[in-house]
């Protein structure tokens, strides 16, 4: 009766992009619908971890990229119903999540927060069967904006101009826009220019003050959400994430005690995670979400600090998951550690790594 109560207490919560799916579906869509997508989108994702991580701009948030975006995509011909295609035709889920999802629900509430557009979410929750009540994602309605020819004229020299920009690079260590080289400081300001000044003056510009994705705080508080929502707490949280968008999260349950776990994160990730998970399918999430429901958060830990055959077996592991892990892997477990001040480093860079593996090389780096 006591393992009942605390199963219906546990919480499980995971983005979507990277622990779910391989997607990158603002990225994908950028790259369908404007010119040089690629290119584009990967500039304004490097400007959109400066504005979070390093300007921390008032009132900016990680992943805001996905407003960013937006004029230009409307003023390429993207419609509710062309993203919402788009998005339901190609779906990429990371091997082994069906059962992955279907295994943890069972387990305890489960719950996936993603900055993604609804469109998206709400098509992959079809693909895996997963309640929509239990998702928290960014509301568009691209339709309800209005840009006249002589707008769309505009960006779309705005975005010739930021495509043939150079790729700003991150310095080691760097805390302020000053660390930043003098040619990047330029493509900085620059883009300030175009975001804050030209566009915000735009009709299309309402976009960037009425569109919220859920990123950075917005996802944090979607998490506060589902625990008073549920009547549980933060301790008894696990949170699955692997980018910057993930941060205030991880920060959040990490701090009141709760599991915070870095899938294929990129170095925003590992940095404020506890577990680093490097594999290319969920069957380490279901494990992990297993011990932490059943048994706890110090259980998961000791699992961790063993990982082995033998461990799983030792530290009571679902035998179907033993099982199943070891037809996926009979001779090399993935990799799974704790993240620790002399590890944190490697693990970054491992990770960061791997991650393109799974992902792919342009997905893979984005923050």
């Amino acid at each position: 009766m006591n393992t009942r109560r605390i199963q219906q207490k546990k919480l499980f919560i995971s983005d979507c992009e990277g622990p779910i799916s391989k997607n990158d579906n603002a990225y994908e869509l950028t790259e369908h619908f404007i010119p040089d997508g690629d290119s584009f989108f990967a500039i304004v994702s490097k400007y959109d971890d400066v504005q979070a991580d390093i300007v921390k701009r008032p009132g900016y948030k990680a992943g805001d990229t996905l407003r960013l975006i937006l004029p230009f995509l409307k003023a390429y011909g993207a419609t509710n119903e062309k993203i919402r295609k788009f998005s339901a035709e190609h779906i990429l889920l990371v091997p082994g999540v069906r059962d992955t999802l279907r295994f943890v629900s069972n387990l305890m509430s489960s719950f996936i927060v993603s900055t993604s557009y609804e469109q998206y979410i709400h098509a992959l929750c079809r693909v895996v069967d997963f309640p929509r009540e239990n998702v928290y994602c960014t509301k568009l309605d691209i339709d309800r904006y209005r840009v006249d020819n002589e707008e769309v004229g505009r960006l779309r020299r705005l975005r010739e101009e930021i495509t043939a920009m150079p790729m700003i690079e991150f310095p080691n260590g760097a805390v302020s826009l000053n660390d930043f080289s003098t040619r990047d400081q330029k493509t900085i300001r620059r883009l300030d220019e175009i975001f804050w000044e030209e566009i915000a003056e735009m009709e299309s510009g309402v976009m960037l003050e009425e569109v919220n994705p859920v990123g950075g705080s917005e996802k944090a508080h979607a998490v506060e959400d589902i625990v008073e929502r549920i009547g549980s707490s933060l301790r008894d949280a696990v949170y699955v994430g692997d980018s910057i968008t993930d941060v205030e999260s991880f920060r959040l349950v990490g701090e009141k005690g709760g599991l915070t776990v870095s899938f294929n994160g990129n170095r925003y990730a590992v940095r404020e995670a506890e577990v680093a998970v490097l594999s290319s399918n969920t069957i380490v999430t279901s494990i992990l979400a297993d011990a932490f429901g059943r048994f706890g958060k110090t259980h998961v830990v000791r699992l961790v600090e063993e990982w082995s055959y033998s461990a799983l077996k030792r530290h009571r592991v679902t035998p179907s998951l033993q099982k199943r892990i070891i037809e996926l892997h009979p001779k090399t477990l993935p990799q799974v550690e704790m993240i620790t001040p002399n590890s944190k480093e490697r693990l970054m860079k491992e990770s960061s790594s791997f991650r393109k593996t799974v992902r792919g090389e342009a997905i893979g780096t984005l923050g």
